[in-house]
This record gives C-alpha cells, structure tokens and sequence, in this order.
C-alpha cells in the first residue's frame, strides 16, 4: 500500500474516532498518528492513574494500526465483534486495517460506541 491509501483509510477512520472529543483529549493530532485518552483521577486495579488510552490512529508502513483499548481491558469485548473486523485484530488491541469498506466502517464504529459505553460504565469517563 501506498502512503496515500493509508491516508485515505486514516481520514475516513478519525471522524468516528474524533466524535468522543469532548470529553475525551487528543495527546497526538497530526496525519499520522491519532489518539484519545480519558483525563481524570482513576483507580484501575488497585493503582492510581491520571488518564486511561482509549483509542487511536497510526500510519504504520502497509497498515493504519487501529489501536482499541476496551479490548484490552475487558477480554468480553471481543465477543461482540463480526469475523470481517476480529480477523484484523494482531495482538491484543492493535487491527490492522488495509482495506476499508462500508461493512468494516460500521463494525469499527460500532466498537466504538460499546467501548465508550464500558469506559463510561465502568467509570473511566
């Protein structure tokens, strides 16, 4: 892939992301990296945070890297995901997105949405 599909897939990715922007804070907003963070005085597991990652973009070479935090945090998470967006995930909570489609569009913002939705339940935002 080239630079400009990578471009092309993180511009259509960071207005789903950039929805929860308030409440949530961007530490990195250039064309190739991405994030949001909750900003508040946290208990996680037992130790005292600042913020909590929620989620973000980057440019990786071939990829964008979409990084999801609500699957980290809660392994249920995952069960809500269809096949087309699981079979992206690498690791615990980075997918790696070569294609966008309508179908995966949807499903990543749906992820979103419920991740939010546990981050706020759960306290985090």
């Amino acid at each position: 892939m080239n630079r400009d599909e990578l471009q092309e897939i993180c511009a259509k990715l960071r207005p789903l992301l950039a929805r929860y922007q308030p409440p949530l804070v961007s530490k990195h907003d250039d064309e190739r990296y991405y994030d949001l963070w909750s900003v508040k005085d946290l208990v996680i597991e037992g130790r005292k945070r600042k913020e909590v990652y929620f989620a973000g973009l980057i440019i990786q070479k071939g990829y964008v890297g979409f990084y999801f935090m609500p699957v980290y945090s809660d392994a249920e998470v995952k069960d809500f995901f269809k096949p087309e967006l699981l079979s992206r995930l690498k690791g615990k909570s980075c997918f790696h997105i070569k294609k966008l489609d309508e179908a995966l569009l949807g499903q990543i913002e749906e992820a979103l949405q419920r991740g939010y939705e546990l981050y706020v339940q759960k306290g985090w935002i």
